[in-house]
């Protein structure tokens, strides 16, 4: 017991604590602010993903440092410049947008708007799936080619900021209207958030994986490319022969019924798309594709 008395006086007596001026404070807030608005604009963009792929490998390598896993660790170490290297070109779209946005602000900083609270991405209710199922089916019907994709997870903004701002209450009116011929918003995908139809006439990233059949078109190749680098839900209804289709995670589910449909959309209201998807596409495969 003495000698643990020693030691916290020891050890004890050398703490100190530092002094804090207001100017500390002041950097702390402006710190503050700057990580804040940072995680919202990589939430907003696709590099949230990738942003979970590095912290994923940060805890790999304490991992290997706890273990002494001097190889992998030696690895770590000697490919961390290339890798901050290939971050800025992977990063290098959203960065300059970043600078671009950064320059049209204004320099008082809107830290209280409203606006920011209601950005998280919820899901649509099940009205807007009876709304979508209706669409699909009426625009099916007609042979009107639709695009149209619903956010989870992934935030779309890098698409949405492509497109003409709507923001509108999703009815299967007004989707109809949209993709109706000869009209000026019918090019191009319209993007849902929620029970919300944030824009229309977007565009989206084309997928080239060869094993998506030569007869697709480009809003098929849209679709499962939209699909393939988020968690969204896409809606594709075929021009050429009303049939629907929907993208999942990098995979295209031809001539859907409407009933299929309402399920898969039901399942993302849910939440349990991530667990029943995969048996979604193979129950879809067995049934066969045209």
């Amino acid at each position: 017991m003495e000698k643990l008395r020693e030691l916290a006086e020891k050890y004890l007596t050398q703490i100190t604590f530092p002094s804090i001026r207001l100017l500390d404070l002041v950097e702390i807030g402006i710190l503050t602010i700057f990580i804040y608005y940072v995680i919202l604009w990589i939430r907003d963009t696709r590099a949230w993903n990738l942003c979970k792929g590095l912290v994923m490998l940060f805890f790999f390598y304490v991992l290997s440092y706890m273990l002494e896993w001097n190889v992998i660790l030696w690895l770590f170490t000697n490919t961390m410049g290339v890798g901050i290297t290939a971050l800025l070109v992977i990063f290098q779209p959203e960065l300059r947008r970043a600078l671009e946005q950064l320059g049209r602000q204004n320099i008082k900083l809107q830290l209280f708007s409203a606006e920011d609270g209601d950005e998280e991405n919820e899901r649509y209710s099940k009205k807007t799936v009876q709304e979508l199922v209706r669409a699909c089916s009426e625009l099916a019907k007609a042979k009107t080619g639709a695009l149209i994709v619903i956010e989870l997870d992934t935030g779309l903004g890098d698409f949405e900021r492509t497109g003409i701002p709507i923001d509108a209450i999703v009815t299967s009116q007004l989707l109809i209207n949209i993709f109706e011929h000869n009209t000026p918003l019918h090019d191009g995908a319209v993007l849902i958030r929620g029970d919300r139809i944030t824009s229309a006439t977007c565009y989206l990233p084309l997928s080239d994986s060869m094993e998506l059949s030569k007869e697709l078109g480009t809003r098929h190749r849209a679709g499962v490319g939209v699909s393939e680098v988020t968690d969204s839900i896409t809606l594709i209804v075929s021009e050429e022969t009303g049939s629907i289709s929907v993208a999942i995670d990098g995979k295209l589910r031809r001539n859907v019924s409407t009933e299929v449909l309402k399920q898969i959309l039901l399942e993302g209201h849910n939440r349990s798309i991530e667990f029943k998807k995969i048996k979604l596409f193979r129950r879809g495969k067995r049934r066969g594709n045209d």
